[in-house]
Formats: structure tokens, C-alpha cells, sequence
């Protein structure tokens, strides 16, 4: 096999292997090599492998050792492949990591085409995910998952966050409200001034507290740092300062490590996204979150991801964004759209609470929400911009909803 460097990109589907699922992060330097073209063995084709220089110190090992190291990546990267078709299959454009080639002596089957595309993310949530995905990757190496485990014993119950929202519904006929505490985000920029991270967190625990007074049923916290410039110092601390009001963890979750780290922060809730969770992963995530007393708010934006939703167990709390996460454009009536027809049918029939996320400004787009079907709103521009945070709940639901 001889090497030469690589021209044009190309990108390759291995055979997929189903009997492995655990799949540790890709190597990220470059190496080409050439493999036969199928059918013709005449013709080849170039290929770039990524090969880390220092990955386990593959690079100073025996001849044997080498071997069944770069096996393992080889399966490895089988698997991954094969996860990435499983998420195409059910209409996930996400990526979630950047694309790689096959390992160094990979010579099985494979599909190719040629494309310009450079490993750079497509849109900002493709961006988000990425940077996450190493974020946790070396959040887990400091505080491994038997850490967590530990800690759990010691952290307080985790709070009803679904039965709160039912309860807010019933109480004033209106959606109950999950207000968000957030300094920014990456389609309005910053959004609260002097919101300091520094100093104790006393600012989100303020407007926590201010959300609670004027009727908030539940709050949700930001945690992702370099896009929204939230913490989960922020979750805790709001936790700490005795809200009582169930709390939503909004992150970005690629991991169960998250959602154990959620938890001993304070969190009674996380969110996952349908966009960029294949099913597999919701429903084992939905498992985790049961089994540590959370509940989980499934995020989805189209048709085909609330199919998905709809169809696996022990969904109790579905969010339906008005916003595209990959454009970032705003379209209220998405809610109406999504709850249309044998979709509504079924989530009355499953008694699933639905969450109407972004766009929401005034009572009238409550209104129209809520005669769309949902029972529930999760609102943070419109009232976190605001002074006054309690008066700006009732002005977005046109009376006083505080009890």
C-alpha cells in the first residue's frame, strides 16, 4: 500500500458493526493513504485518515501492541460511522463531531463520494455541539461518572417538575410559565446587562426570585458558557438561595455524563434535543433521567422529530421551539402546525404536556398557543430584558398569575 497525499476530499461510509456501541473521541491529525476502488482494482482513490500523535501513546508501542490498537480504532471508527447513519436515518442533519476519514490499514467495504466540504461546522447548533461534545469529553476526565454517583447521595430530592406545571395550568387557566433565567444567547446577543458571574451569582438568584414572585410555575437556567454565557455555578446557586420553583437544566446535552452532573447541581429537569439526539439516545436518557427522579422536556422543530418523539415511551413533556435552531428564524404558528391532526389526537391519549418555546412577546401569542394545545410556556426574552421580571409575567399573560 502506497502513500501519497490526498487531492480532493473524500468521504467514506464504512460497513457498519453493530456489536460495539461505546465510542471514545476520534483522533485529529492527518495521514493519506491509498485503498483499491471498488469494482475496478486498477483505479484508487485517496483517502485522509486522522491519526493522533499522542492517542494513548499508540505511537511508542510494540509491533503487536500497534496492531490491535489501530484494530480498535478501526472498529472504532465502524461504529461511529454507523451511529452518524443511524441519526441520518432519522432525519438528524446535526453532526456530531467533525467528520474523519478511515484509520490508517482500514481496507473494508465502503461507499465514497468526492465532496469540497471542509470539517467545519454547517450551521451554529452544529458549532454548539461540537464545541460540547469536547467540553464534556474533558469535564468527564476531572470528575468521572463514579464521582457523581457519589455525590448524589448527598444531594437533596429532586422536585415534581411536571406535576408544578399541571398544577400552575389549573390554578389560572393559563399555561404554566417555565421562566428563563439567561444573560445571552447567539441569535440576540447579550440580553441582561451586569449580569455578573463573579459576585456570587446574586443577580440570577434575584431574578429567580422575582420570577417566582410573579407566578412562574418553573425556571429554567442556562447552562452553557460560551454561547450563552450561563454556568451551572448559576443552577446551584439559585438552588441553594431556596427557590422553590422546579428548575430546568438548559444545556446541550450529548452525554448521560451531563445529566448526573445536572442533577447534583440542582437540577429537577433537563432538556434534550431531538435534533441532535437519535432515538437510541433519548430513550436510554429518559431512562437515566427517571432512575435520578427528573424529568426530561424533549425539544423537537419539525414534523418528522415530533413523529420520532410520539413514538417512544415515557415521554411526559414535549417543547415545541418556534425558533430553527439552524437558522435561528422565529415562526410561531410551528406550534399549531406540529399539533395538527393525529399528533394532538395522540398527545391528549398520552396526557403529554407540551411546552410552547420562543416567539412569545405578548398575551396574544399566548393565546394562540394555547388554543394550539399546549398547557405550558417556556419564556425568556421577553421577561428577562424587563426591570422588572414580575411585572413583565404579567404583562406577557395580560393579568397578575402570581398567587
Amino acid at each position: 500500500m502506497s502513500l501519497r497525499t490526498a487531492t480532493p476530499r473524500v468521504s467514506f461510509r464504512a460497513a457498519p458493526s453493530q456489536s460495539h456501541r461505546h465510542v471514545p473521541k476520534f483522533p485529529t491529525s492527518r495521514c493519506s493513504i491509498f485503498v483499491p476502488r471498488a469494482p475496478m482494482a486498477d483505479r484508487r482513490c485517496c483517502i485522509r485518515a486522522q491519526q493522533s500523535e499522542s492517542q494513548d501513546g499508540l505511537d511508542k508501542l510494540s509491533p503487536v501492541n500497534e496492531s490491535e490498537g489501530n484494530a480498535l480504532k478501526i472498529k472504532e471508527w465502524e461504529v461511529r460511522n454507523f451511529q452518524d447513519e443511524v441519526a441520518a436515518s432519522q432525519g438528524i442533519r446535526i453532526r456530531r463531531r467533525p467528520p474523519t476519514g478511515p484509520p490508517l490499514h482500514y481496507v473494508g467495504p465502503f461507499e465514497f463520494r468526492i465532496e469540497n466540504e471542509e470539517n467545519t461546522p454547517r450551521n451554529i447548533l452544529e458549532e454548539i455541539i461540537w464545541n460540547k461534545d469536547t467540553e464534556v469529553a474533558w469535564m468527564k476526565e476531572k470528575r468521572p461518572v463514579y464521582m457523581l454517583k457519589k455525590a448524589l447521595e448527598s444531594a437533596p430530592p429532586a422536585r415534581d417538575f411536571v406535576g408544578a406545571l399541571k398544577a400552575s395550568n389549573l390554578r389560572t387557566g393559563l399555561p404554566g410559565l417555565i421562566a428563563e433565567v439567561k444573560k445571552a444567547s447567539p441569535s440576540r446577543g447579550v440580553l441582561r446587562e451586569n449580569f455578573d458571574p463573579f459576585e456570587c451569582h446574586l443577580l440570577q438568584v434575584e431574578i429567580a426570585q422575582a420570577y417566582e414572585k410573579g407566578g412562574a410555575a418553573c425556571l429554567s437556567v442556562l447552562t452553557d458558557e460560551k454561547y450563552f454565557q450561563g454556568s451551572f455555578e448559576n443552577l446551584e446557586a439559585i438552588r441553594k438561595a431556596g427557590v422553590k420553583c422546579p428548575l430546568l437544566c438548559k444545556e446541550f446535552i450529548v452525554d448521560a455524563w451531563q445529566i448526573y452532573y445536572a442533577r447534583i447541581k440542582g437540577a429537577d429537569a433537563v432538556l434534550l434535543i431531538a435534533a441532535v439526539l437519535p432515538d437510541l439516545d433519548i430513550r436510554y436518557m429518559i431512562k437515566i433521567c427517571k432512575m435520578l427522579g427528573l424529568a426530561a422536556l424533549i425539544e423537537v422543530h419539525n414534523e418528522m422529530e415530533m413523529d420520532r418523539v410520539l413514538g417512544i415511551e415515557g415521554v411526559e413533556l414535549i417543547g415545541i421551539n418556534n425558533r430553527d435552531l439552524e437558522t435561528f428564524e422565529v415562526d410561531i404558528s410551528n406550534t399549531k402546525k406540529l399539533l395538527e391532526g393525529k399528533r394532538g389526537q395522540m398527545i391528549l391519549e398520552k396526557d403529554i404536556i407540551v411546552v410552547g418555546e420562543s416567539g412569545l412577546f405578548t398575551p396574544d401569542d399566548i393565546a394562540y398557543v394555547q388554543e394550539s394545545g399546549v398547557r405550558a410556556v417556556l419564556v425568556g426574552e421577553s421577561i428577562v430584558k424587563k426591570n422588572d421580571p414580575a411585572k413583565g409575567i404579567t404583562e406577557l399573560f395580560g393579568k397578575d398569575i402570581s398567587l
